[in-house]
């Protein structure tokens, strides 16, 4: 039985609203290399990579949201001006992004009625005529009209390098993902927490770790 237009116009935005408004899950590829000392209160500093960020409101968030995972673990913040004996260095960046286009069938009601295929059974409408039957090398495909979707894909990053006081490194650690989002702010803290997931990790071991879209209220 076919979909009347109308019905088919009202499902059509409710279809688009409901694949919208899923969140995804946050999906990275982290590799660390770690020869990091057993936690036991040792201070820690978090320093930018890039000089640009130093005194940034924006650096700033980022580095509390690694500062309250290091504690975590069971490490603390230096005061007081003291030396650390960990010293964190954070970057993080979003390319400009790399274009894609796909092309797909989508369902469509044409200007006759409806039907599979440019060359396949049909049914249309005739004009003050009864339904026409049969094949018809001209018949339009209202059912699955090719459309062409362009999105960019971009991909973001974290690197995390622990250091000690004499220039040591204890932590190399690199987080990398792909998304159709470019907001650092979206992306930075989720980078984050698939960094610290698990950590410190395996030693010279990349995993993928897929971090959950925030629960629903």
């Amino acid at each position: 039985m076919p979909i009347p237009k109308k019905v088919f116009a009202a499902i059509l935005p409710l279809a688009l609203l409901a694949v919208g408004g899923c969140t995804q899950p946050f999906k990275a590829n982290v590799s660390r290399f770690q020869a990091l000392p057993v936690p036991a209160g040792q201070t820690f500093a978090i320093q930018p990579v890039n000089v640009r960020n130093e005194g940034g409101l924006e650096f700033a968030q980022y580095a509390g949201l690694v500062a309250q995972r290091l504690q975590a673990y069971g490490y603390r913040p230096v005061e007081g001006g003291v030396r650390p004996a960990l010293q964190v260095h954070l970057d993080y960046g979003v390319d400009k992004g790399v274009q894609k286009v796909v092309s797909r069938a989508s369902p469509s009601f044409g200007p006759y009625g409806f039907g599979y295929g440019p060359y396949g059974y049909g049914r249309r409408w005739g004009y003050g005529s009864a339904f026409y039957y049969g094949w018809d090398p001209f018949f339009y495909d209202p059912w699955f009209d090719r459309q062409i979707d362009t999105y960019t894909i971009y991909t973001s990053f974290l690197t995390m390098t622990i250091t000690r006081p004499d220039g040591q490194h204890v932590f190399e650690g690199k987080a990398k993902a792909r998304s159709l989002d470019d907001r650092l702010t979206t992306l930075v803290p989720k980078l984050i927490e698939a960094m610290f997931t698990n950590f410190p990790g395996q030693s010279g071991e990349e995993v993928k770790i897929t971090v959950a879209p925030p629960a629903k209220r």
